[in-house]
């Protein structure tokens, strides 16, 4: 009995030791034990993926999100061919650890066509960070937790085979449905999600 006991022991603690840490706040929306989750792998130099962030994330936010019925978790996944995602996934990251994650990705999305053409993300932020809280989120940007958070997203996202931006996978009771590029219907998203729920 000591044998099995001491075993159960163990093996639980090598199970702590890979469970991911915390996510960063903003990161995960709504309930966690929400009858829904979605995934969302995203790009912020994406054009679909800022199209998606405004046409359909939002109003699911208002209607899904904050009623309880669907838990959201943003992850990064820069494409290779978007020169400067990686460093605005990096800002949105560092932002997140001073509770700007939300709107830090709003004003990335917002202003897309401004800093993907130069990559001046800095100063476009000063609209919605304060100064000490810029000065924080500079201090983050090569901190190694945070390349390794958006390098966790990308192992994710290739595991469950993402290879386009915007992907959305959505979960409920033990199954996956993927919603693979472009912008998804807020219509049609939201009859999905309503038969999902029915069922």
């Amino acid at each position: 009995m000591k044998n099995i006991l001491a075993s159960l022991l163990l093996a639980a603690i090598s199970m702590a030791a890979v469970v991911p840490e915390a996510m960063a706040p903003g990161k995960g929306v709504g309930v966690a034990s929400a009858p829904l989750k979605i995934d969302v792998f995203s790009d912020f130099q994406c054009p679909s993926c800022k199209a998606s962030y405004e046409e359909t994330l939002r109003p699911l936010k208002n209607e899904y999100v904050a009623k309880g019925k669907v838990y959201l978790v943003h992850h990064d996944f820069p494409l290779q061919q978007h020169a400067y995602a990686r460093q605005a996934a990096a800002y949105a990251n560092a932002a997140a650890r001073v509770n700007k994650y939300e709107e830090v990705s709003r004003e990335l999305f917002r202003q897309q066509g401004v800093w993907s053409a130069n990559g001046q993300i800095d100063s476009i932020l000063a609209g919605v960070l304060k100064p000490d809280e810029l000065k924080k989120v500079r201090s983050l940007l090569t901190d190694p937790k945070i390349l390794a958070d958006i390098e966790q997203d990308i192992a994710l996202g290739k595991k469950r085979n993402v290879s386009q931006t915007p992907t959305m996978i959505v979960s409920y009771k033990g199954r996956e449905y993927p919603v693979v590029g472009n912008v998804p219907d807020y219509g049609i998203l939201r009859k999905f999600l309503d038969d999902l729920l029915s069922k």
